[in-house]
């Protein structure tokens, strides 16, 4: 057997290329295999799964918490094996989660091979803090975590960022606009109560390490947070929200509490963030470049965020010291973060003036996160897109001078004419609307976030796109979300006034709606002004408006109430929201390369499962009660099950004859699309699925039925027992939610903060 420095080198994946200054991503594949995939251009919001680091990852774990690496194996999609120290890692565990006592591993792990062993180090709270210090400063990432609650939860995210399945950098430069609210309790557990509320409209939630105050035994508190009390903030933090973390150490000069006189200070506390798995760090430009540059070599998959603020008074953004803060700024960074403060309003003008240089000038550097503080510069965070920094009256105080919260901004852009009010809808047809409470959760998002909005809900002709076309034809009109979602073919041919955009061609299409063939959101876009715009598809000329006596009889006489400068894009959510639901728990790893079983009446129905499946990479789809569409079934393996026989192939065979991962040899997930009436037939296909096996793994089991529709059996309390981990339609409609809030008013509302404004009612 070959031990470990005996194996080939495995590439270490690189961190995603930059984005240009506009926020914009360079395009990059999301394949894994090669081929060009299918989601690549996808214009929803959120990355899609990557393989990622493919090390063999090992545990170093505390006394009798054996445990964690069945789990972290689990979430992987991985078997696993226990080790006595890292001589012991052989060829054979390159598929494996190969675990190791912390005791046992301090002998070794320094040496070991970097290239092919990815080594996290998983310290217990309940054991005590701080982890073994050796450790902690040896291995590639630590993960702090307490054995309840949200233990699994948690370890996916984590291991889903470190390993570099899963990314936020890319989604969150496709947006229009990025908030981050900053954190300043000096514990976070006194935030974690509001947590929901206090980020409702944040992309991102920054963690002020230096207003941190740890107490001591004496009653006062250090001067600078320990390591293991600031880790362990990071982990309750983490624990209760699903946003990136931004990690601060703001020094005394930039209205922070860290010292500056020790500089090495700053490295050690931001490369243990990079080890936490932190999605962002914030580092000051005022640090050594040697600290600077190692930290950004060493980011993995956490992204930098150079900053420079300038307290003086004296800085002037049309100087060229500010240009060459730019530059420097730049060479380390990820997103470059410049704050100053100003005398009077007209330098907020220069800064705009600044901005539009930065993007002409150096087009392809990270984006520009560019504001100034106190009142007399509040004008210039209403105008800044990238990652301005917000507040919330909940929090105890501002993070800095001037600080306003995303309803304060949205409420000044509506002023300013930049926000102008507009009439969302959502269209659903007469068997759906009694059980969609849907207006009063959008209005009481749009309150909270101070949007001018009014959300409606209206009921369609199930035939015709006629009533559709009307609501959308209006000057006001901001986009509808439609419950059920309607087929392409069936808006677009039969409407003069769909068809009359792009040419002819319609609306512009997501890859998603696409292939998926469904549209669950209708989005209203500026059209592009040149052709670098990122809607595939774009449109080229508008409608024009509508006038008095005029019809949709014919395409080359429509008129449009929409102002000339709109266009429409057709997109589909839903599948957003089962990828979501299906790597909350585990990483997009466990799904590559697996069976799947999807069951539903029609092919509509279920088309948005199998685009997500198909972005997780799974080996094989059997499908019941419907025919694959030709556009997804491309590039997907899938078999329809039509005898016994079939059924049987599904129990027996795995992704290969090789795979020996737990639940190999039986589907790994499966989906039922079907509706309530017919839950004991997928009672009793999930208790097949679920009998072999179900010792070894957990399975997926995920169904989106109706759960408010009374019925007979609860297909996921069968599954539970039958080994699979159970997801209903509740979580899907949830995580649907927020990305259909994404795509119609661009306003991140998290997951947590729907399923508690919602009410049980709307899932």
């Amino acid at each position: 057997m070959a031990v470990l420095q005996q194996l080939e080198p495995v590439p270490v994946p690189m961190p995603a290329p930059p984005q240009d200054i506009n926020g914009s991503a360079h395009p990059m594949s999301l394949d894994i295999g090669g081929e060009v995939d299918l989601v690549s251009t996808e214009i929803t919001f959120g990355s899609g799964p990557r393989r990622g680091d493919t090390r063999i990852v090992v545990i170093m774990y505390g006394h009798g918490q054996e445990k964690i690496v069945a789990v972290a194996a689990e979430v992987l999609g991985k078997s696993y094996h226990l080790r006595n120290g890292f001589g012991d890692v052989m060829s054979e565990d390159q598929n494996l989660v190969v675990g190791i006592p912390a005791d046992s591993a301090r002998a070794n792990v320094g040496t070991r091979n970097r290239a092919v062993v990815v080594a996290i180090n998983a310290h217990c709270v309940n054991l005590g803090m701080p982890p073994d210090a050796y450790l902690s400063a040896e291995c590639d990432f630590e993960f702090l975590y307490t054995e309840t609650p949200f233990f699994r939860r948690d370890l996916s995210r984590f291991i889903s960022h470190t390993l570099g399945q899963l990314s936020h950098h890319e989604t969150l430069m496709a947006k229009p606009r990025t908030y981050f609210m900053s954190t300043t309790f000096p514990d976070v557990r006194a935030a974690l109560p509001n947590i929901d509320i206090l980020t409702v409209g944040s992309d991102a939630i920054e963690l002020r390490v230096d207003l941190l105050k740890e107490p001591l035994n004496d009653g006062t508190f250090s001067a600078v947070p320990s390591l293991s009390y600031v880790g362990e903030q990071v982990m309750l933090l983490r624990q209760r929200t699903e946003l990136p973390i931004i990690f601060t150490t703001r020094c005394t000069k930039e209205n922070g509490r860290f010292p500056m006189d020790n500089p090495d200070l700053y490295y050690e506390y931001l490369y243990r963030a990079i080890q936490w798995g932190v999605e962002y760090i914030d580092v000051e430009i005022w640090l050594p470049e040697t600290i600077r540059r190692k930290l950004f070599e060493q980011r993995g998959n956490s992204r930098v965020m150079s900053a420079f603020h300038d307290f003086s008074g004296n800085f002037k953004w049309p100087s060229t010291r500010a240009e060459s803060v730019f530059l420097e700024s730049r060479r380390y960074a990820d997103i470059v973060k410049m704050i100053a403060i100003i005398n009077d309003h007209n330098e907020n003008f220069e800064l705009e003036y600044f901005r539009s240089k930065i993007r002409a000038e150096y087009p392809n550097s990270p984006p520009l996160s560019a504001a100034n503080m106190g009142e007399t510069g509040q004008f210039s965070r209403t105008l800044n897109r990238v990652f301005t920094p917000i507040t919330h009256p909940l929090l105890p105080i501002i993070a800095a001078p001037g600080q306003m919260s995303a309803a304060e901004i949205n409420q000044a852009l509506a002023l300013l004419g930049h926000l102008p009010r507009k009439n969302i809808y959502g269209i659903s047809n007469p068997s759906t609307r009694s059980v969609t409470p849907q207006a009063p959760f959008y209005e009481k998002c749009f309150n909270e976030l101070g949007l001018p909005h009014h959300f409606a809900v209206v009921e369609r002709q199930l035939k015709g796109p006629g009533c559709i076309e009307a609501w959308c034809n209006q000057k006001s009109f901001g986009g509808a979300c439609l419950n059920p979602a309607v087929s392409f073919t069936e808006l677009v041919p039969n409407s003069p006034f769909f068809s009359s955009f792009n040419n002819g061609a319609g609306p512009a299409l997501s890859e998603a709606a696409r292939l998926i063939g469904m549209v669950d959101t209708i989005v209203v876009r500026p059209s592009p002004s040149n052709s670098g715009s990122s809607i595939p598809g774009s449109v080229s000329s508008s409608p024009r408006r509508h006038q008095d006596g005029e019809s949709f009889s014919a395409a080359t006489s429509t008129q449009s109430g929409l102002p000339p400068n709109t266009s429409l894009v057709f997109d589909n959510a839903s599948w957003k929201g089962i990828l979501s639901t299906l790597t909350r728990d585990l990483a997009p790893s466990a799904y590559f390369g697996r069976v799947a079983v999807v069951m539903a009446s029609s092919a509509d129905d279920a088309a948005s499962a199998l685009f997500a499946l198909k972005a997780l990479k799974v080996g094989k789809v059997y499908t019941v009660g419907f025919k694959a569409p030709p556009a997804l079934a491309r590039d997907l393996l899938i078999e329809p099950f039509n005898s016994l026989e079939s059924l049987q192939r599904a129990r027996m065979v795995g992704s290969s004859d090789t795979d020996d991962r737990p639940g190999a040899g039986s589907p790994f997930v499966v989906v039922s699309a079907l509706g309530p009436e017919k839950s004991n037939l997928v009672g009793m296909l999930v208790r097949v699925f679920g009998s072999r096996g179900s010792g070894k793994s957990r399975k997926v089991f995920l169904d989106l039925a109706d759960g408010s529709v009374p019925r007979r059996g609860d297909p996921g309390l069968i599954a539970e027992q039958s080994g699979f981990a159970a997801y209903g339609s509740g979580d899907v409609t949830a995580f649907t939610t927020v990305e259909t809030l994404r795509l119609l008013v661009g306003q991140n509302v998290p997951y947590s903060f729907v399923r508690l404004a919602s009410g049980r009612a709307l899932f």
